[in-house]
């Protein structure tokens, strides 16, 4: 089994762990190599990939998506998460204007359709279409209500983990389903866990996490990484709600250590995350 297992994000559903990995690989070395760690060997790190559960069936337009628009946005979870990202936008982008106390309230249809079309136009989701983002709203909706898609994406965790695995790496949503893997598998052997441009300190993600946060395994070092332009990481000191951690080598503690990188304005990119040295700091001394 391998050493290091990534777990990836939201968006995924037509991609695969090989594939993915073919970017991750190359990007940790990287990380690794300026923090002057190990370099991973063959066969070092495997991808727990479930963006398959997401991947919808095929259908007549053949390749792709479902055509969301902004009435497919549901109300409840799903219109919460999408304003408070237009929220956080307007914090860390001078160009979004910030949501309009009236339609916030209300959480209105009209609010849903203001917020996609400011998010649209701002730096952190100018690259994404309105249909992936809506459905990328329908993914977390998804794994924090759907109990069985839920178990299945942490299944994928699971098996993942090896009795020679010593670290896990998570990126965005990712960093939920390994929180609770972890938290589910007593007596695993893993002594770091990486979290990247991570959702957990969402009151919204946190409330719904499973088991109920307790306590963090006092054998796991865990690391917080997080950009200050990452709208999706809205609080970046996630030891506001798991406490403070150590980290090092032979020291360990519950809680978690917070980071902070510069990735650009690509601000929530795997791979620009897993190049940084704290990155790369982390991982190695989970390696030692």
């Amino acid at each position: 089994m391998a050493r290091i297992v990534g777990v990836h994000g939201v968006g995924k559903q037509r991609l695969g762990g090989n594939t993915l990995l073919k970017d991750w690989e190359p990007a940790l070395a990287d990380g690794l190599e300026r923090a002057g760690g190990p370099r991973p060997g063959p066969d070092g790190m495997r991808m727990a990939f479930y963006g398959d559960l997401f991947r919808p069936p095929g259908h007549t337009l053949g390749v792709g998506d479902p055509v969301f628009m902004p009435d497919d946005v549901e109300a409840g979870f799903e219109a919460e998460l999408l304003l408070e990202w237009w929220a956080q936008c307007a914090r860390t982008d001078p160009g979004v204007p910030p949501p309009g106390t009236t339609d916030t309230l209300a959480r209105s249809p009209r609010a849903v359709q203001t917020a996609l079309r400011v998010l649209q136009h701002s730096r952190f989701f100018a690259d994404i279409s309105l249909r992936a983002l809506v459905f990328d709203l329908k993914q977390v909706r998804r794994y924090l209500t759907d109990d069985g898609l839920r178990a299945a994406a942490r299944r994928r965790v699971e098996e993942a983990i090896g009795p020679d695995t010593r670290v896990v790496v998570a990126h965005s949503l990712g960093s939920v389903v390994a929180y609770e893997a972890l938290c589910a598998r007593p007596g695993h052997q893993v002594r770091a866990l990486v979290t990247l441009g991570s959702p957990l300190g969402m009151r919204m993600v946190y409330d719904r996490l499973r088991p109920e946060p307790g306590g963090w395994p006092g054998t796991t070092a865990w690391t917080n990484i997080a950009d200050e332009g990452d709208v999706v990481a809205a609080v970046k000191d996630l030891s506001l709600f798991f406490g403070a951690g150590v980290t090092g080598q032979g020291v360990t503690g519950q809680g978690v250590t917070g980071k902070v990188v510069h990735n650009g304005s690509h601000a929530h990119d795997a791979t620009l995350y897993l190049t940084a040295k704290e990155t790369g700091r982390a991982v190695a001394e989970g390696l030692v």
